[in-house]
């Protein structure tokens, strides 16, 4: 009985072994938006109508996912001393999911789900800054 007894407990324990999962170290770092843009480089910006299109340049010596743009659509009123309450303009954080490799460029583009409207009492400057990413450490 006591080697039965044994069995069960030995084998329970084994069963939570399986489910206790390491803890791995994680960090993170801020970076400066001025140290950022030197890794992150935009390259190439056309922007067209609200759409947007450029080349993304990885300047670091690791691989950079995940990066995230920031695309303000900015609105200008034509009389700043009295300007609307309802300001037209808006902003997106749009996600790259491809993985851009040391040293390497890809490209990139965004159009806006709903076309910027023409307005008669300003216009729309847009944009485009790197708002983050994550860096792939071997």
């Amino acid at each position: 009985m006591r080697q039965l007894y044994l069995n069960i407990v030995a084998g329970l324990a084994l069963s939570v072994g399986i489910w206790i999962q390491p803890d791995f170290a994680t960090s993170a770092t801020v970076l400066p938006a001025d140290d950022a843009s030197e890794i992150i480089v935009i390259r190439n910006l056309v922007i067209k109508d609200g759409a947007v299109s450029c080349d993304l340049v990885n300047k670091s010596d690791r691989a950079i996912r995940d990066v995230q743009l920031l695309i303000r659509h900015v609105w200008h009123w034509k009389n700043e001393f009295r300007p609307s309450d309802d300001s037209p303009g808006e902003a997106v954080f749009q996600t790259v999911e491809r993985e851009i490799l040391p040293e390497k460029t890809i490209p990139f583009t965004h159009s806006p789900s709903t076309p910027l409207p023409a307005l008669p009492g300003g216009y729309f400057e847009t944009k485009v800054s790197v708002a983050g990413f994550t860096a792939v450490v071997p």
